[in-house]
């Protein structure tokens, strides 16, 4: 079954550039994410991390049937 596939992207010109382009995306998408990651400023993330045990934010969606 691959060879039927690999014989039919042989023959198209210039196929051979679309791995590298997929796997420069992945690879700059992954880098990007770690540099954002690893520059978040920490007191941003220790207040977003404290959201979820405040009370005052607390909303009731409770619908009477």
């Amino acid at each position: 079954m691959l060879k039927f596939i690999k014989h039919n992207l042989d023959t198209i010109l210039g196929i051979e550039i679309y791995p590298i382009i997929s796997l420069l995306i992945f690879f700059s998408f992954f880098i990007m994410l770690y540099v954002w990651v690893f520059t978040y400023r920490k007191e941003k993330i220790e207040e977003l991390s404290q959201l979820p045990l405040e009370d005052h934010c607390v909303t009731s969606n409770t619908e009477t049937l």
